[in-house]
């Protein structure tokens, strides 16, 4: 048996953003049967995420209510009109529990994600075939990343006004194991109405 096939996987969502360029709360949007942030949820309880953290911001009452039922937390980013992702994350990481080993970061407005490519990026994780794993579509990098604990501490220390998780990864670069997918669904992300009437289920 592999020694890291009982590991708990972890999850940060990032569902602070203010939705400006969508002109409401696009976490709360209806998606199917559920809404944004649901769907995002609900295909990480699929994979068998462990600990699901779900980061709120300006939305975090309509957040909260749409979660209801699930095993996520919620916990509320009070600069987050302020801030950036990296702030978002930060507090995320501060509520996992210490029994996880690693942590997908993963975007609340994400919906489309697949549960198998969750599921390939734990299982490359927990056959150690890398500690920061990200998926790779057509050669373009997307998410969720997949982070081990022992980074956690760098991110936690990075200094937000000038420092992204882009410069993490591009500081980390010969370290990335890319999981190749054959779904572009990686890349995609909601950022304007446009986007939530082109990809939201039943569409034509």
């Amino acid at each position: 048996m592999n020694m890291l096939t009982d590991t708990q996987i972890g999850a940060v969502v990032l569902a602070a953003g203010m939705s400006r360029r969508m002109g409401q709360p696009k976490q709360v949007l209806p998606w199917g049967k559920t809404t944004v942030i649901g769907q995002v949820v609900s295909v990480l309880e699929s994979a068998g995420v462990n600990q699901i953290i779900v980061v709120t911001g300006r939305a975090y009452e309509l957040v909260e209510e749409a979660l209801q039922g699930t095993t996520a937390q919620c916990v509320y980013n009070p600069l987050h009109e302020t801030s950036e992702m990296l702030t978002s994350l930060k507090i995320g990481i501060s509520r996992l529990n210490e029994t996880i080993q690693a942590m997908l970061i993963v975007l609340g407005d994400q919906p489309q994600i697949e549960e198998s490519t969750i599921r390939g990026l734990i299982d490359e994780y927990r056959q150690e075939k890398g500690t920061l794993i990200v998926p790779s579509y057509q050669m373009r990098r997307g998410h969720p990343w997949l982070v081990d604990r022992k980074y956690w501490q760098e991110i936690l220390q990075m200094d937000e006004e000038r420092e992204s998780m882009r410069d993490f990864l591009r500081n980390h670069s010969q370290e990335i194991t890319y999981y190749v997918v054959n779904t572009s669904t990686v890349l995609a992300d909601l950022d304007t109405p446009e986007d939530y009437q082109q990809l939201r289920p039943g569409n034509p």
